[in-house]
């Protein structure tokens, strides 16, 4: 069977960074699919994914959630679905290594563990509830992976389309997890570099708001 690749990235008021991150793929991988989908941004994500040369599709319902869902109902011709978010604080320079990993080793998962040396790539904040909401599914679900909240996946076709899609908002990372866990899919990590958020790029993550949907995700 061949490999089949396709990058979906959820942006919203990426306009800054789109472009590098489309730029990064392409020195990474050979004219890679890669589509864009932009959930109402107000600023030039659109014209900048284009300008770059991504597919864009608009998703109107607000949140990354309902994003996510767009993006894993689309019948695209693919096995491999790689997710990543459009900030430019992810390396990718180890996309090829875990596409090829989870194709030859049949993972349904690949999670990519966020390792930083720059106290200014993550919030305080988040950086306190990583590490609470990880262990507490750990304990929960096992310990397959360390980092539930990361923007950066790579997923098999029976995976996408396994998927309940019930998350509307940030939790989504958190149900990606669960989801696979609670399935027994063959998941695992592999280690990618954190970086800042370049100037101008805005986090949308509420600490205390979307931690408390994250905490009713686990327990129910």
């Amino acid at each position: 069977m061949k490999k089949k690749i396709v990058i979906q990235i959820p942006c919203l008021n990426e306009g800054s960074t789109i472009g590098k991150v489309i730029k990064d793929l392409k020195k990474e991988l050979s004219n890679p699919e890669i589509i864009v989908y932009d959930n109402s941004s107000t600023d030039n994500t659109v014209k900048e994914a284009k300008k770059y040369g991504a597919q864009v599709v608009l998703e109107k319902k607000k949140g990354k959630g309902n994003v996510v869902k767009r993006m894993f109902s689309d019948d695209l011709d693919a096995n491999i679905y790689v997710m990543l978010d459009g900030d430019d604080t992810y390396d990718t320079s180890k996309i090829k290594e875990s596409t090829e990993t989870l194709f030859k080793e049949k993972y349904d998962m690949l999670v990519a563990k966020r390792i930083h040396s720059d106290p200014s790539a993550y919030r305080r904040g988040h950086v306190i509830g990583n590490q609470i909401f990880s262990r507490f599914v750990n304990y929960i679900f096992g310990n397959d992976i360390s980092d539930i909240f990361s923007g950066y996946r790579v997923f098999s076709k029976r995976f996408i389309n396994t998927f309940p899609q019930n998350s509307s908002e940030f939790e989504v990372e958190a149900e990606l997890t669960i989801h696979a866990l609670e399935q027994g899919f063959k998941v695992g990590e592999f280690e990618c570099l954190y970086k800042p958020r370049p100037e101008g790029s805005i986090s949308k993550l509420s600490t205390f708001k979307d931690g408390m949907k994250i905490l009713s995700l686990i327990l129910i």
